[in-house]
C-alpha cells in the first residue's frame, strides 16, 4: 500500500507541500472545497502528468499497487460516452469447484507474499546492520584511528585518499594485496622528508639534425663535370675554341622556330641547317646533365632551408628554457658559421645552373653539421640522465607509499583482521538471503500468474449488471435500470420502454449509478487478467448532488469495503477516502457504538490559509464529531484558515445556537447589551458575519487583519456572557473555567444535543 505522499508545487500546494506520512489501511481526509482534494486524488489517479514533477508517493516495501480513483474525473469518463459503459469482469461463472480453486489460489499468493517480505525484511535488515559496521569502522578505526593519526606525517601517501569512504577501500585493498618491505616509523619519516620533497619533471629532448643527404649532394661528381655539347659537330669546334658554350647554350634558347634572326646580331642568319647543328650540340646527354644540376640545386636548398628552420627554432626554444642543457652560446656561433656556409653554397650552385660547363667546389658543411649535432646529442645525454633520475624517483616514491601502507597494516592488523572476518561472514549470510528472497519473489509472482489464469476462466459481466440493477432497485430507483450492450463488453442505462435514459437522469441519478459502477469496478476489472490485482482504491467526494438516503446507501456500501480490508479479505488493500461532507464524514467513520478507534485508521484535516493548503494530523483519534462542533473547531483554528471563511462560521453558530433553537434574534440579541456604544458594536459584528457570509469577497481583493477578527471575536464572546451563556462559550472554545453553572440556564448538552 501507499505509505507516503508529498505534494508540493502544484495548485495550492506550495514549494514546502504537505506530507501525508505513514497512511494506514483506512485513511479518511477531511477538507472543505477548494483545499485541495481533488489535486490530490488526480495525482493518485496519474502522476505522470507534467503538473505533478514535483509531487511524489511512497510504496510500502517498495511494492507498486494498481490505483483506483473515484472522483470527478471518473464520472466524466465512464458516464454517458456514446450511450454506453464499460462492462466489469467478475467472477461470474465460476463454479463451487472453481471459486474454492481461486480461493485457495488466493492464500497461496498471500502466503507467498508474505514469505518473500519476511525474507526480504531480513535482507534488508542485516544489510543495514553491514551497513553501519562499515561505516562505524570508517568512522572510527579507518579514518579517526588511522588517518588522523598519520595525517601529518604521510599526508603524501594518502593523496587520492582524503574521504572517509576512499580512504577505508584503500586500507583494506591494501590488508588483502600489499606484500612490501616492512620499515619502522623513523626509517619512513626519513625517507618521506627526502622522496616526498619537491618532485622533479621530466625533460624533453632535443630532435637530432638529419644531414647526410645535404652531405651527398655537396660531394656529387656533376659539380666538377664540364657539361658541354657534343663534339663531332661542325659547329662543335668554333663553340669550344672560342669557349662560348655557356653563351650559345643560353642564347639557343632565344631562336624562333618560325624565324631566321639571330638574337645575337639581329640579322638573317639562321638557317635549318644551323638549327639543326645547335640541337645536334646540345645532346640528350647535354640536356640530362642540366636537368641533374638544377635537380640537385633544387633538392640541395629545400633540405637546406628546412634544417636551418629547425635549427633556429631550437636555439629559439632552449633560449627561453631555463633548464636546458644545451651550451646554446657554441650552438648559437656554430649556427650562424653553418648558415654562412650554405649562402655561399647557394651562390655556387646558382653559377653551376646559369653555366654548366663552369668548374665549382661547394664549401663542406660537414664539420659544422657535425659539431651542432654533438652538441644536441651531449644535452640530449645529459636529459636522458635527468629523466632517468625522475623515472627512479617515481619508483622509489611508489616503495615508499607501499611501506608506508604496509607499516600501517601491521600497526592496525589485529582491527582489521576481525571487522574483515566479521564484514565477510556476514556477508555470504546476505548474499544467502538475497538467493532466498529471490526465489521466494519468483515463487510469488508465478502464483500469482496462476491466480489470473483461473481467472480468465471463470469470468464474466452479468454479476456486475445484476448486482447494480439489485441496488437501483432496493433503494427505489425503478425507472431505469443497465443491460449489457449487444455482445459486446458494455453497459447501457435504459428506461423500461427500451429507450436510453443518459440524457434524462438527474444529477444525483448519474452520481449514484456511477458510484455503484465504480464499487463494482473496485471488485472486478475491466480485463479480465486483472481481475486478481490487488489495489488501492481513492474516493474523492462521493456524495456530491446526493440526497441522505443515498449517502446512507454510499456509507454502507464503502463501510464494507471498510471491514474487507481491515479482514484482509478480497484483493483491496488500502482506502483513501476524501470528503468536505461532516454527516458522511461521520457516517463513513462510525466503528460501533462501544468502539472510537480503530488501528488500522488515520485520519486528517485539510485546510487552506492564505491560499495554501496545510495538512493536521489525528492519527486514530477521529476530529469530526458533529456539524455544530466542527464549526468551533474551526473557530479555534483560525489561525490556520482563511479569514473570510470566519464570517460564515459565527454566523452558523449564533443561528445554531440561538436562533434555531428559538432564544434570540438579531434585535434581541443588540438589545442585551446595556449601553449604546456596546449595541452598535455588537450591530457592527452581526452586520460584518451576515456580509461575510451571504456574499464571499475574493480574497485576491480582500485582505482581513489579524486584529480585525481578534476585535470581532471579543464581540462574539461578549454576547455569550451577555446572554449568561459564558459557560458555553468556554467549553467549546476548551477555556478551563471555574464558573459556577446558573442553574436556571439549560445546559450546552441539552442545546447541541
Amino acid at each position: 500500500m501507499i505509505e507516503k505522499i508529498h505534494m508540493r508545487n502544484v495548485a495550492s500546494y506550495d514549494d514546502t507541500g504537505v506530507e501525508l506520512d505513514k497512511l494506514n489501511k483506512i485513511n479518511f481526509i477531511y477538507g472543505t472545497n477548494g483545499t485541495g482534494k481533488s489535486t490530490l486524488s488526480n495525482f493518485l489517479n496519474d502522476s505522470t502528468e507534467e503538473r505533478f514533477n514535483h509531487c511524489t508517493k511512497h510504496w510500502k516495501n517498495e511494492i507498486a499497487l494498481s490505483i483506483l480513483v473515484y472522483n470527478k474525473r471518473f464520472r466524466e469518463d465512464n458516464f454517458g460516452k456514446e450511450g454506453n459503459i464499460n462492462g466489469v469482469f467478475t467472477l461470474g461463472k465460476a463454479t463451487k469447484e472453481e471459486k474454492d480453486a481461486i480461493d485457495k489460489k488466493k492464500i497461496e499468493v498471500t502466503e507467498a507474499q508474505a514469505q518473500y517480505l519476511t525474507k526480504k525484511s531480513s535482507f534488508d535488515n542485516l544489510s543495514k546492520e553491514q551497513q553501519s559496521k562499515r561505516d562505524h569502522f570508517r568512522d572510527n578505526k579507518s579514518w579517526t584511528g588511522i588517518y588522523k593519526k598519520h595525517e601529518t606525517n604521510f599526508k603524501e601517501a594518502f593523496k587520492g585518499y582524503q574521504k572517509k569512504e576512499t580512504f577505508r577501500d584503500q586500507l583494506l585493498k591494501e590488508y588483502a594485496e600489499n606484500k612490501g618491505e616492512l620499515f619502522t616509523f623513523k626509517e619512513l619519516q626519513e625517507k618521506a622528508e627526502t622522496v616526498f620533497g619537491k618532485k622533479p619533471e621530466k625533460l624533453r629532448k632535443i630532435t637530432e639534425l638529419e644531414f647526410e643527404r645535404i652531405l651527398e649532394i655537396e660531394r656529387n661528381g656533376v659539380w666538377k663535370k664540364k657539361i658541354i655539347g657534343k663534339s663531332d659537330v661542325d659547329i662543335a669546334k668554333l663553340i669550344q675554341s672560342l669557349s662560348i658554350n655557356d653563351w650559345v647554350s643560353e642564347g639557343k634558347n632565344y631562336i624562333q622556330d618560325d624565324s631566321d634572326i639571330c638574337p645575337f646580331c639581329q640579322e638573317e642568319t639562321i638557317t635549318e641547317d644551323f638549327k639543326k647543328q645547335l640541337d645536334n650540340y646540345f645532346d640528350k646527354t647535354f640536356i640530362d646533365s642540366t636537368k641533374e644540376v638544377k635537380d640537385l640545386k633544387d633538392e640541395y636548398l629545400r633540405l637546406c632551408a628546412n634544417l636551418i628552420n629547425a635549427l633556429n627554432l631550437v636555439e629559439s626554444s632552449e633560449k627561453d628554457n631555463k633548464d636546458t642543457k644545451l651550451d646554446i652560446d657554441k650552438f648559437s656561433t656554430n649556427l650562424k658559421t653553418l648558415t654562412s656556409q650554405l649562402s655561399s653554397n647557394k651562390e655556387y650552385l646558382n653559377i653551376k645552373e646559369k653555366e654548366p660547363s663552369r668548374f665549382i667546389e661547394l664549401l663542406s658543411t660537414q664539420e659544422q653539421f657535425e659539431i651542432l649535432q654533438t652538441l644536441i646529442q651531449n644535452a640530449n645525454r645529459v636529459v636522458d640522465m635527468h629523466n632517468d633520475i625522475v623515472d627512479n624517483y617515481n619508483s622509489e616514491r611508489d616503495k615508499l607509499i607501499s611501506a608506508i601502507w604496509k607499516y600501517i597494516i601491521v600497526e592496525n592488523n589485529a582491527d582489521i583482521e576481525a571487522y574483515v572476518k566479521e564484514v565477510s561472514g556476514r556477508q555470504k549470510g546476505i548474499e544467502k538471503l538475497k538467493s532466498e528472497f529471490e526465489a521466494k519473489y519468483k515463487k510469488w509472482k508465478d502464483l500469482e500468474l496462476e491466480l489470473k489464469k483461473l481467472s480468465e476462466n471463470a469470468t464474466s459481466i452479468e454479476p456486475t449488471v445484476n448486482e447494480i440493477n439489485t441496488t437501483l432497485k432496493t433503494y427505489g430507483f425503478l425507472n431505469f435500470e443497465i443491460v449489457p450492450f449487444k455482445d459486446t463488453n458494455f453497459y447501457q442505462i435504459k428506461r423500461e420502454d427500451g429507450t436510453l435514459a443518459e440524457s434524462t437522469l438527474s444529477e444525483g441519478e448519474i452520481t449514484f449509478i456511477t458510484f455503484l459502477y465504480f464499487m463494482q469496478l473496485a471488485k472486478g476489472a475491466l480485463e479480465k487478467d486483472k481481475i486478481s490485482e490487488e489495489r488501492v482504491l481513492v474516493i474523492d467526494d462521493p456524495v456530491s448532488s446526493l440526497d441522505s438516503n443515498v449517502l446512507f446507501v454510499v456509507s454502507t456500501l464503502i463501510k464494507d469495503v471498510i471491514k474487507n480490508i481491515k479482514a484482509d479479505e478480497g484483493f483491496i488493500k488500502q482506502l483513501i477516502l476524501f470528503t468536505h461532507n461532516v454527516y458522511f464524514h461521520k457516517e463513513v467513520a462510525f466503528i460501533d457504538g462501544r468502539t472510537e478507534k480503530c488501528k488500522h485508521t488515520w485520519y486528517w484535516i485539510l485546510r487552506k490559509n492564505n491560499k495554501v493548503s496545510n495538512i493536521q494530523y489525528f492519527e486514530m483519534n477521529n476530529p469530526i464529531k458533529t456539524s455544530y462542533g466542527l464549526l468551533w473547531s474551526e473557530l479555534k483554528e483560525r489561525k490556520n484558515n482563511s479569514l473570510i471563511s470566519i464570517q460564515n462560521v459565527m454566523r452558523r453558530i449564533i443561528e445554531n445556537y440561538f436562533k434555531i433553537l428559538g432564544k434570540y434574534g438579531d434585535d434581541k440579541l443588540i438589545q442585551l447589551f446595556k449601553t449604546k456604544e456596546e449595541q452598535e458594536i455588537c450591530r457592527s459584528l452581526i452586520s460584518w458575519i451576515n456580509d461575510g457570509s451571504h456574499s464571499i469577497n475574493d480574497d485576491l481583493y480582500v485582505e482581513y487583519q489579524d486584529d480585525t477578527v481578534d476585535k470581532y471575536m471579543e464581540v462574539f464572546k461578549q454576547i455569550f456572557v451577555e446572554t449568561k451563556h459564558e459557560e458555553h462559550y468556554n467549553m467549546m472554545m476548551g477555556i478551563d473555567t471555574s464558573l459556577v453553572v446558573n442553574e436556571d440556564v439549560p445546559k450546552a448538552e441539552e442545546i447541541i444535543s
